[in-house]
């Protein structure tokens, strides 16, 4: 980036701070509208809720402010990576989100597409977003060498489903019957399953409570009443039984 690129995406900060997550619910909206196919990968739930454009706002609003060093982003960096990860977000779904946000800061800032500041922006979104698919391959290669291990979704049968105080214990396999590392407490992975009616699937994460070291995993669902009808939980325990399948990522630190 040029010098007069940093100071221009520099200068978006008041705005960010103070629209950020107008910003964010537009960009949003505006994508998936475009590409539906992304409902399947994005957490709607999170998205009625307001909770993932209030943490994509912020995240936007950090780069910009530290655009200049972004080596001061490494834990934000190793946070959303991971996440990323447990989604099986990739490299080729970088380009679809910076074409959509470049076009939510323009239409919404009231900007030409062709102006300098788009440039800008466009220049900070490449450096970012080659950063966020070097650290998440290191992390799917990562994954996969695990004894056990795999990289993106492997389905996994029901095989109990618990009654516990605070909700029901879901214990799973791997629907191949082939090994599947062990996990720590206060890993998490990720679920998949079929929406009801909507022909769309969703992800989740569950964190386990105590060590997985048994040739399953074991998390816990709890009903979420304030949620919409988009919320994992909810589908889990309203529509699964001992026997069916959902689609997990492997086990990663929180």
């Amino acid at each position: 980036m040029t010098p007069q690129q940093i100071e221009l995406v520099k200068s978006t900060v008041p705005v960010l701070r103070e629209h950020g997550v107008a910003l964010t619910s537009y960009f949003y909206k505006r994508m998936l509208d475009n590409h539906p196919e992304l409902k399947n990968v994005f957490n709607l739930d999170h998205q009625a809720t307001g909770r993932q454009p209030r943490a994509l706002a912020a995240a936007v609003l950090a780069y910009a402010e530290n655009i200049e060093q972004p080596e001061k982003l490494a834990k934000a960096v190793e946070h959303i990576t991971t996440k990323h990860v447990s989604l099986d977000i990739q490299p080729e779904q970088y380009s679809i989100v910076g074409e959509n946000l470049l076009h939510s800061i323009s239409e919404v800032l009231n900007v030409p597409f062709e102006s300098e500041l788009i440039e800008a922006w466009k220049q900070a979104y490449l450096q970012l977003a080659g950063i966020l698919i070097g650290v998440e391959k290191q992390k799917y290669d990562q994954l996969a060498a695990q004894n056990g291990g795999w990289a993106g979704w492997r389905n996994f049968k029901i095989v109990s489903i618990e009654e516990q105080a605070e909700g029901k214990l879901f214990n799973i396999s791997a629907a191949d019957q082939q090994a599947i590392p062990t996990a720590n407490a206060g890993e998490y992975i990720s679920v998949k399953v079929h929406v009801p009616a909507k022909g769309i699937e969703q992800p989740q994460q569950f964190s386990f409570s105590s060590n997985q070291d048994k040739a399953q995993y074991g998390f816990l669902v709890k009903s979420q009443p304030e949620h919409s009808e988009y919320d994992v939980a909810n589908i889990l325990l309203s529509n699964y039984q001992v026997g069916d399948e959902v689609a997990v990522s492997a086990p990663l630190k929180g």
